[in-house]
């Protein structure tokens, strides 16, 4: 009687599928075409294993590779991008909330939504009107635990809306020790947190008053896309 041919292990097939995840997370903080041995480095994989890799995602448009030999996000990465940001309206509702901010004479302002374990992605991105900036940019991945964004979107990871969770956070120097931040996170249906509003820039302009004018207009502009993404402000 013949024998069935020996099964590839699942834990195999996860395997690749993290190293490929890795390969596009690290196209995506490069935010430019990358050369093979770049990639290497940013990724730590031998080049005959990311050659493999690069066949499979060049395949399903995730990776493309361009004349001079550089690699780069695929057209696949931006239908996966807009079909995110449709499910969710975060952009038609956020962006508008964004610079309203801004316009009021507020720090930068930025929404943040979670990515994973360690860190967190800036989606949406309005500078402010002020000559000097902290570097952020739409797209970034930013640490979890550091940052007011960031402990924000820790503090309902596993949760929903609660008054015992926090609605409003400052960090000084965290992140960047030049930068400061005040975060309010932002929740949609069922009350779930869709992510955190942010205000950030050089910590020299968070005085006592500015940052209490700050923390009241971003409060209330949490409140406003809580309500009109379907969720409800806790209290």
């Amino acid at each position: 009687m013949a024998r069935a041919p020996a099964q590839t292990p699942p834990t195999e097939g996860v395997a690749a599928v993290e190293r490929a995840l890795t390969i596009v997370e690290a196209l995506a903080r490069c935010g430019g075409p990358i050369t093979l041995a770049d990639l290497s480095r940013a990724t730590e994989f031998y080049k005959s294993t990311l050659l493999r890799l690069l066949v499979t995602l060049e395949q399903a448009a995730l990776v493309v590779r361009l004349s001079d030999g550089r690699y780069a996000l695929g057209p696949y990465a931006l239908r996966l991008g807009r079909a995110y940001d449709a499910s969710h309206h975060l952009t038609e509702v956020i962006q508008p909330i964004l610079q309203n901010l801004v316009d009021q004479g507020t720090e930068s302002a930025s929404f943040h939504v979670y990515h994973n374990a360690t860190s967190r992605v800036c989606l949406l991105r309005i500078d402010s009107h002020h000559s000097t900036l902290d570097h952020i940019r739409a797209g970034d991945l930013l640490p979890l635990d550091r940052g007011a964004a960031g402990k924000i979107l820790t503090a309902y990871q596993n949760g929903q809306a609660s008054g015992k969770r926090p609605l409003l956070l400052v960090s000084m120097g965290e992140r960047d020790p030049n930068c400061a931040a005040v975060a309010c996170p932002v929740f949609g249906t069922g009350n779930e947190i869709a992510g955190a509003l942010s205000l950030s820039g050089p910590k020299e302009r968070y005085t006592p008053t500015a940052l209490k004018k700050m923390s009241k207009l971003l409060q209330q502009a949490a409140i406003n896309a809580t309500r009109t993404l379907g969720g409800h402000w806790p209290g």
